[in-house]
């Protein structure tokens, strides 16, 4: 595989140094340039056609955020955002996703070299996928005309899990737009930074019609109710069905992934075998496809967001392997799950 070509901007050279060095411990990417600010990494970009961009959200002069929005309009790139503000409850990260970043990245806490030793793995992970993502998904899933929701909804006793990464945030906001006040308990668990969690879930009970929560241990499962899970400290479970509750378990990461994908939609297909639905979103790696697949096994529905909308299809792609996906359009997902009987004829 040919290398990623990145181009960092960061008004810190320090921070620039310490960038260029922990990118290109990996051999998949090549730090082509480092951009002071907006004005010089406009002539980078022009020269140099980076595949991605790392990009500070606080520079002076042009903000990040603000050279993001002129980027994302004039000359569309993948962008990860990297900013302390990225952090716990920043409500920047949802802006820049908003404008179209790809991802957002937090900055050690302190700017030395051993900080950024811990991080190395993770950093150069994210802007490897960000660097192949489908810039083109985004006017595919915008283009996409929402189907009518329903005009009433009866709710059947079934369950929804719902698991994706990056990318996820768009698809499943435009998703659960479409969701009935009344809709079935439905677990919504992301494989982002735990600074989102707050924030997003603040914005989404804005928009949408059901009741949205954090995930917490021994929550109730009630119908009517979105549960955000983006704890990356540990996985959640369910219990029991009908009558559950979610339940957030210490242990290792699974297949290095907390929360794991695999682990919530194994729990769900084994306490409400056939009285579940389970849709995996945009997202890189393959966690979700075991769990996907077993529950399809228990004779539940499977949708998988359509490859075309998705900015990073690998997860998608690598569950529509393991079991047969029902693709749908992040705006139809919604008219998709609540009109459909649950329950498929065995092949």
């Amino acid at each position: 595989m040919t290398a990623k070509k990145v181009l960092i901007v960061d008004d810190s050279m320090t921070m620039r140094a310490l960038f260029t060095n922990a990118l290109e411990r990996s051999k998949d990417l090549v730090v082509v340039g480092a951009a002071n600010g907006a004005d010089e990494a406009r002539d980078m970009i022009a020269e140099l056609r980076p595949d991605v961009l790392t990009l500070d959200v606080e520079m002076p002069g042009m903000t990040g955020i603000e050279f993001l929005e002129e980027l994302m309009t004039s000359r569309p790139v993948p962008v990860v955002m990297l900013s302390t503000l990225t952090q716990k409850g920043a409500d920047v990260s949802l802006r820049a996703i908003e404008l179209g970043a790809v991802d957002c990245f937090p900055k050690p806490a302190r700017a030395t070299p051993d900080e950024f030793e811990k991080i190395v793995g993770k950093l150069c992970k994210t802007v490897l996928t960000a660097a192949s993502t489908n810039l083109a998904a985004r006017r595919a899933q915008k283009a996409a005309r929402p189907a009518a929701g329903p005009g009433t909804y009866h709710w059947d006793g079934s369950l929804v899990g719902i698991v994706g990464g990056m990318g996820g945030i768009e698809a499943a906001s435009e998703m659960l737009a479409g969701f009935p006040a009344n809709c079935p308990p439905t677990i919504l668990m992301l494989a982002i930074d735990e600074g989102f969690g707050v924030p997003f879930a603040a914005k989404l009970s804005r928009s949408i019609a059901p009741k949205v929560k954090l995930a917490a241990d021994h929550e109730p499962l009630e119908q009517g109710t979105v549960y955000i899970a983006v704890d990356p400290t540990r996985h959640v479970v369910i219990d029991r069905w009908p009558g559950g509750t979610i339940r957030l378990v210490d242990r290792e990461p699974v297949n290095g992934c907390r929360p794991s994908a695999d682990l919530l939609l194994g729990s769900i297909a084994k306490t409400a075998a056939g009285k579940c639905q389970a849709v995996i979103l945009s997202g890189g790696g393959s966690d979700g496809r075991a769990g996907m697949a077993a529950v399809h096994g228990s004779g539940a529905r499977c949708f998988g967001q359509s490859v075309e909308t998705a900015l990073v299809a690998d997860a998608i792609i690598a569950a529509s392997s393991a079991c047969p996906l029902i693709s749908v359009a992040p705006a139809d997902l919604a008219a998709a799950i609540t009109q459909a009987p649950v329950v498929q004829n065995a092949a």
